[in-house]
């Protein structure tokens, strides 16, 4: 059986979503747990010229229910980018979780050759729906979701491989 592109998608999405939400949570554990303002976490950096943990897990949402809707051929859910709190991130990942379960393999699959058209730093870019998908959006979303493991675990949060990973 050859893999299909909504098996390369959505549920690849929806699981490391679901284990970005774990990542949270134990953040906000360890910040209950040794009395520190949760905004610290939210707003940390690994270095001064990179995005905080509250911009990582945006684009790591941003860029899965994105793929999901150009390669459905649906309108892409607009969110305001304005989550300052954990609680704020988790009902952001919750969202963008819901939406990726009403997209049916129906409207993925057979969208490999579909032509998506980005604005990236004041450029079109035209991709191919594929590679897309494999070479620029699965790419993006690990990368955003490894930050903020990163981010959690430079900052003490007792967090490790299993925990980006999930349970099997």
């Amino acid at each position: 059986m050859s893999l299909n592109m909504y098996q390369a998608s959505i549920p690849v999405f929806i699981r490391m979503l679901g284990n970005l939400s774990v990542l949270l949570n134990k953040a906000v554990a360890h910040a209950e747990a040794r009395k520190i303002d949760p905004s610290i976490f939210v707003n940390a950096r690994l270095a001064p010229d990179m995005l905080p943990l509250s911009r990582q897990v945006q684009i790591a949402t941003d860029m899965s229910k994105g793929c999901a809707a150009r390669l459905a051929g649906l309108e892409v859910p607009s969110y305001e980018d304005n989550e300052t709190t954990f609680a704020d991130l988790q009902a952001r990942i919750t969202k963008t979780i819901a939406f990726l379960q009403s997209v049916s393999a129906e409207q993925i699959n057979g969208n490999e050759e579909r032509i998506v058209m980005l604005k990236l730093r004041g450029k079109e870019i035209s991709f191919l729906g594929q590679p897309y998908l494999l070479d620029f959006v699965l790419p993006n979303v690990y990368f955003h979701i490894t930050t903020t493991y990163a981010i959690l675990r430079h900052n003490g949060v007792e967090v490790g491989k299993m925990d980006y990973i999930g349970s099997y």
